[in-house]
């Protein structure tokens, strides 16, 4: 009898490997770093309380940015691909115009350098268009190079870059901009299994947020705002009363995740203000898709589910808006498990009986032990010892129509 060894036994499992990954992903000592949430509840229903058919209804698994993307990530982004800044990655108004995010630019075409200003890393970047997300995570998924923008930096991977109208994204993508039903569930489905249960804001509440009023104080209460103070719960970056944009002057914007008390239901940070967010979808025929209003906003109803924006500030191509930007998301690598200790069995009826079986008695002695009990039925064949193990063997000969010398049936 010939012997079938199968010393490990390698499945294929979802999980991503962050080691791997290049710098956005691990920022250093006091930058963040670029991190994804998981968002479940395969096959929930879209949310139809606003528009018919709604939005939200997700039916495969995916993580989404917990954050947004913010200067610092974006400036690592420059530094790999726009010495010599073909298409216009980068936006002047980032310094100069007083709501900028503050990446400077030095240097000339062809040696251009980009930094941060100390106090802005990790706050959102603006002045970004959709065609700058997409090249932007076209660099993430072709490994975050660095060189010219073409087609293995910036102009394919994730999207085919054309128009900003026409581009699709790659079936086999990992990271991308989300779509607006992907955005949306990370924003507002309360995370309850596979419902359509919806909350009207981001932060876990069908009441509007809080924010900085126009004394520098928490809405509704007399304490002071100061970054990486308590937040309360319930609170975003916005200005409801009309004054005081955002936090107000000279930053407008928090750092991502400033309100730590006010995580959407699936971990996410800021869906709700700092910065309008870009989507893929294409909401009429020129323009791209936005949701989440920001530091501008004078009243709660930008942040709200049922706010749905059409304007030509979402045209893929402008990069003038101080109050737009992105968060990425992505689909999960495969990667490999080895597992060590799967049963030896005799070779019979083939490989790939045999070797089905040994998986089912590795599973049969780690946490599934009903795979098979009590002694298999009896086979016909007198040539079959009355060893279960062998006799289960045969039968996934007969289920996979293999001969007994391990060929295939006709």
């Amino acid at each position: 009898m010939r012997r079938f060894a199968l010393l490990a036994v390698v499945l294929v499992v979802v999980a991503l490997d962050s080691a791997s990954m290049g710098d956005v992903f691990n920022m250093g000592e006091g930058f963040t770093s670029l991190e994804m949430v998981p968002v479940g509840n395969l096959g929930n229903d879209p949310d139809t309380r606003y528009a018919t058919p709604g939005y939200g209804g997700v039916d495969y698994a995916y993580n989404i940015g917990k954050y947004e993307v913010t200067a610092g990530q974006y400036t690592e982004f420059l530094n790999a691909v726009a010495a010599t800044d073909t298409n216009g990655l980068y936006s002047s108004s980032m310094w100069g115009n007083s709501y900028g995010c503050k990446i400077e630019q030095t240097g000339s075409n062809g040696s251009y350098t980009y930094s941060v200003a100390a106090d802005r890393e990790n706050r959102p970047v603006n002045f970004v268009s959709f065609m700058d997300s997409m090249r932007f995570t076209n660099w993430l998924e072709n490994g975050q190079p660095t060189g010219m923008q073409n087609a293995s930096t910036t102009e394919a991977g994730v999207y085919t870059i054309d128009n900003g109208l026409s581009e699709i994204r790659n079936s086999n993508a990992t990271y991308f901009i989300p779509s607006e039903d992907e955005w949306y569930k990370a924003a507002y489905h309360k995370n309850d299994g596979a419902t359509g249960n919806y909350w009207e804001y981001p932060a876990q509440s069908n009441i509007a947020p809080g924010y900085v009023n126009n004394s520098g104080n928490l809405s509704g209460t007399g304490t002071t705002f100061t970054e990486g103070g308590m937040d309360p719960g319930n609170y975003a970056t916005y200005d409801k009363d009309g004054g005081t944009e955002g936090i107000g002057s000279p930053y407008w914007t928090t750092e991502v995740g400033e309100w730590e008390n006010s995580e959407s239901p699936y971990g996410t940070f800021d869906q709700g203000g700092n910065l309008w967010e870009w989507n893929e979808t294409l909401t009429t025929s020129s323009l791209r898709g936005g949701r989440g209003g920001s530091y501008l906003n004078h009243i709660g109803d930008d942040l709200h589910a049922a706010f749905r924006p059409n304007s030509n500030q979402l045209s893929p191509g402008n990069v003038g808006n101080f109050s737009l930007g992105f968060r990425v998301a992505s689909v999960p690598k495969p990667s490999t498990i080895v597992l060590d200790d799967v049963p030896e069995y005799e070779w019979r009826r083939g490989c790939s009986p045999t070797s089905a079986t040994m998986l089912m008695g590795y599973w049969d002695q780690n946490g599934y032990p009903n795979l098979w009990t009590g002694t298999p039925p009896a086979s016909n064949d007198p040539t079959i010892d009355s060893d279960p193990v062998n006799v289960v063997i045969e039968h996934m000969g007969d289920l996979m129509n293999t001969t007994p010398d391990g060929g295939t049936s006709p």
